[in-house]
C-alpha cells in the first residue's frame, strides 16, 4: 500500500467530523456544521490561490458539493417519489387499504397480532418505504391488533422494528440506502446487498424476538395496558370501503402481484442467470418504471379522463415527500462524499485526495489485522452517525470509512460497509433515536411516547447488533 500524506486539509476534515459527532451526541441538527465544514474545507484546500480567489473557490465548492450529492442521490429520491405517487393514486379508490385488509383475519390473539402487524409492515416498507407504509399499515391494522389484547406499545414496537429497523436497513427492493452506502465505498450496490440482507435479518430477528418476549412478560406483569389508546381509536376511522369498486379490487390485487413478480424475477436471474441479472441501476430503473405504469393504471381506473390532470397532483405529492426526506440529507452527504477520492475530484478539482480514505488508511496502520477492533469500531461509528435521527445522513461516512479501513487493513469492504449501514439505520432510521422521524411516526400512530418506545428497543437492538458484529468478524 502506498504511503499516504496527511495534510492540513485532512486534519480540518477530521475536525469537522468530530464536530458533527459532537452535535449528534448533543441531539442538535448537523446540517449547519456540515455546510460550514464544506466551506472551510474548500477554503483551506484553495487557500494557495490567495484569500479572495480562495474565498470565491470555497463558495463554489459548497454549491458543487450540494450538486454532486444531489446527483448521487437523485435516483433514490426519484424511485421513492414514484412509489409514493403510485400509493397516493391507489388511495383515491381505497385500494391501498383493501390491499392489506385480508391480514385482519389472521390477527386472532396478541401473538398473531404482533407478528402479522410486523410482517405486513415489513412487506409494505420493503416495497413502499417505511414512512408511507406506517401510515397505511398502522391506520388499518393497529386498532385490530389492540382489540386482540396487544398493548399499544407492542404494536409500536412491531411496526418500528420490522419497518424502520429490519426493512429499511436491508432495503432489499428500492435499494436507496444500499446505493448511498455503496457509492461512498466505491462499490456496486449488488456487492453489498447480500450482506446488508444478512445483517438486517440477524439484527431484526434477534431484536424482534427479545422485544416480543419482553412485551409478553410485561403483559403478564400488568405493566402494559391492553386497552385502546385515544389515538388508536382515531386510527380506526380508516377502513376498507364497505362496497369496494371493481377498480379498487383489481388494483388491490394487481399492485402486489406485479411488485412481487418483479422481486421474484430479480432473485431468479441473480441465482440462475447471473449474466442476465437485474442489478443496481437496472433494478432501480425497473422498479421506478413499474411504479410509473402502475400509477397511470391506478389514476385512469379511479378517475377516468380526469386522471390527465390528477396524475400531476400525485407526482407532485410523491416528489414533495421525497424532497422532504432528502433535503436535510443532501448537505450532510455533500460533506461526507468529499471523503471519497472520486467525489472529491468532482467538487474540489483534479488531484484532490479522498480525505476520509486517507485518514482511514492511516488509522488502519494501528488496527491492521485486528478484525474485532475494525468491526466494532465501525459499529460504534455507525451508531453514532445515526444519532442525528436520519439514519441516511451517516451512510456516506459509513461507506467511505469502510473503504478506507478495509483497503488499509485488507478486510472485505462490502462486509464493513454492510454492518455499518445496518447499524446506522437501526440507530437513526430509526429505532434508537427518540427524535428520529421513524420513531416519531411509529409511536405517534400507535399512541405511545417516543422515548418509551426507544427504551423498549434499546436492549433488543443492541443485542442484535452485537451478534451481527460477531458474524461479520467470522465472515470478513
Amino acid at each position: 500500500m502506498e504511503p499516504v500524506t496527511i495534510t492540513f486539509a485532512h486534519w480540518v476534515f477530521l475536525l469537522v467530523i468530530i464536530t458533527i459527532f459532537t452535535f449528534m451526541m448533543l441531539r442538535r441538527d448537523v446540517v449547519l456544521p456540515s455546510i460550514v465544514g464544506t466551506f472551510i474545507l474548500g477554503l483551506v484546500y484553495h487557500i494557495d490561490k490567495g484569500f479572495l480567489d480562495g474565498f470565491i473557490a470555497s463558495t463554489q465548492v459548497v454549491f458543487n458539493a450540494f450538486l454532486n450529492a444531489g446527483i448521487a442521490l437523485f435516483d433514490i429520491m426519484l424511485v421513492i417519489a414514484l412509489m409514493v405517487a403510485m400509493l397516493k393514486a391507489m388511495q383515491a379508490s381505497g385500494a391501498d387499504v383493501l390491499m392489506i385488509s385480508p391480514m385482519k383475519k389472521l390477527m386472532v390473539n396478541p401473538t398473531t397480532a404482533f407478528f402479522v402487524l410486523g410482517g405486513t409492515m415489513y412487506l409494505a416498507a420493503t416495497f413502499f418505504w417505511p414512512t408511507p407504509a406506517v401510515a397505511l399499515v398502522g391506520t388499518v391494522l393497529i386498532p385490530v391488533a389492540i382489540k386482540t389484547g396487544l398493548p399499544a406499545m407492542g404494536a409500536a414496537i412491531a411496526i418500528n422494528l420490522f419497518g424502520h429497523g429490519m426493512a429499511l436497513s436491508g432495503d432489499l427492493v428500492i435499494q436507496g440506502a444500499t446505493r448511498l452506502t455503496s457509492s461512498a465505498a466505491g462499490l456496486e450496490s449488488f456487492e453489498i446487498l447480500p450482506y446488508t440482507a444478512l445483517f438486517s435479518f440477524i439484527v431484526g430477528f434477534i431484536a424482534i424476538g427479545i422485544a416480543f418476549l419482553r412485551i409478553r412478560r410485561g403483559m403478564n406483569d400488568g405493566r402494559f395496558k391492553q386497552t385502546e389508546t385515544e389515538e388508536g381509536l382515531e386510527l380506526g376511522k380508516s377502513e376498507a370501503p364497505i362496497n369496494p369498486t371493481k377498480q379498487a379490487k383489481f388494483l388491490a390485487i394487481l399492485v402486489p402481484v406485479v411488485l412481487f413478480s418483479i422481486v421474484c424475477l430479480m432473485m431468479y436471474r441473480a441465482f440462475f442467470h447471473p449474466d442476465e441479472a437485474i442489478r443496481g441501476d437496472g433494478a432501480t430503473g425497473l422498479l421506478g418504471g413499474t411504479a410509473v405504469i402502475l400509477l397511470l393504471i391506478s389514476a385512469f381506473l379511479t378517475q377516468g379522463s380526469k386522471a390527465i390532470e390528477g396524475i400531476v397532483s400525485y407526482i407532485r405529492e410523491g416528489f414533495f415527500f421525497a424532497i422532504k426526506i432528502f433535503a436535510p440529507v443532501i448537505p450532510i452527504a455533500a460533506f461526507f462524499l468529499l471523503g471519497h477520492p472520486d467525489h472529491a475530484e468532482t467538487v474540489l478539482g483534479d488531484g484532490a485526495p479522498g480525505f476520509l480514505f486517507d485518514l482511514g488508511s492511516q488509522l488502519a496502520q494501528y488496527i491492521e489485522g485486528s478484525k474485532v477492533t475494525v468491526v466494532f469500531g465501525m459499529l460504534i461509528i455507525a451508531i453514532l452517525s445515526g444519532m442525528d435521527g436520519s439514519g441516511f445522513s451517516g451512510l456516506p461516512l459509513v461507506g467511505a470509512l469502510a473503504s478506507g479501513l478495509g483497503s488499509g487493513s485488507g478486510l472485505d469492504i462490502a462486509v464493513l460497509a454492510s454492518i455499518g449501514q445496518v447499524a446506522a439505520i437501526f440507530a437513526g432510521g430509526g429505532t434508537l433515536a427518540a427524535w428520529a422521524f421513524g420513531v416519531a411516526a411509529d409511536s405517534g400512530i400507535a399512541g405511545v411516547k417516543p422515548m418509551d418506545l426507544v427504551r423498549q428497543n434499546f436492549l433488543p437492538v443492541m443485542c442484535g447488533l452485537f451478534v451481527a458484529a460477531i458474524v461479520a468478524i467470522l465472515i470478513i
